[in-house]
């Protein structure tokens, strides 16, 4: 599934009704105001030290935030990424501390909006009513050089071990393929298209399907080339305990 967003990457309404009031900005907004300083952020990410010690390169920030039943939403304080290595066999099992979000970033309107738009497209899904998510936020910029293709997925096709995964498309530079494909769990391709222009986005059920992106490459070698996205997760909180 595709999707453009963008009205909610720039939604900033009045402060008592932030979780509330829902505002479309104008193109010129979006153009001028909000998206050049989201999109910015991107060049200060820092190098993904465990997947260099595999001989692979990307950069990224992480953040983690919940989101109560009622949508309240608020960060959480830094903690490490770790998945299974069920889901990732090549970096599972252990606890990765990459550097946070900056903080303007984490608690913009920009970024709030986007997992607003995720909390209201993936909350309605789940069974069983009103629940607390632990949501996950990845900055990823992928570079391509002419001896190195990027790439977005270095574990493969694979299930994330979460609820829900939005992939937004943030930039992409002097590249081409980077093409997304969907797989049923035998495998079997059961589609594929490309994220081209910014704000265009992926939504995932990570249990019905998997998931992968294919390398990139620069289109002139003599130019940079990346590619950026922010890849949010969403998954069940546990219920608290008695008395917690």
């Amino acid at each position: 599934m595709i999707s453009t967003p963008k009205h909610y990457s720039v939604h900033s309404g009045p402060e008592p009704e932030r979780h509330r009031f829902d505002a479309v900005a104008s193109e010129r907004d979006l153009r001028e105001t909000y998206w050049p300083a989201f999109r910015a952020s991107w060049n200060d990410l820092a190098p993904d030290t465990y997947l260099a010690a595999v001989g692979r390169h990307r950069s990224r920030r992480h953040a983690t935030f919940a989101i109560e039943p009622d949508g309240t939403l608020q960060r959480q304080p830094h903690q490490p990424h770790w998945q299974s290595a069920r889901y990732n066999p090549l970096q599972g099992d252990i606890q990765r501390w990459f550097l946070p979000i900056r903080p303007a970033l984490a608690g913009g309107a920009s970024m709030r909006c986007i997992l607003q738009f995720a909390h209201a497209l993936f909350a309605p899904m789940a069974a069983g009513g009103p629940r607390r998510w632990h949501v996950e936020t990845h900055q990823f910029r992928i570079e391509a050089r002419a001896d190195e293709p990027g790439e977005p997925t270095p574990e493969g096709v694979h299930h994330d071990g979460v609820d829900y995964v939005l992939v937004l498309l943030i930039d992409r530079q002097n590249i081409e393929s980077g093409t997304t494909t969907i797989h049923a769990d035998d495998g079997a391709l059961l589609g594929s298209f490309t994220l081209a222009h910014p704000l265009d986005a992926a939504m995932v059920i990570d249990a019905h399907v998997s998931h992968g992106v294919t390398a990139v490459t620069p289109i002139d070698p003599a130019q940079a080339s990346h590619r950026d996205v922010l890849v949010v997760t969403f998954r069940a909180a546990a219920p608290a305990s008695p008395g917690a």
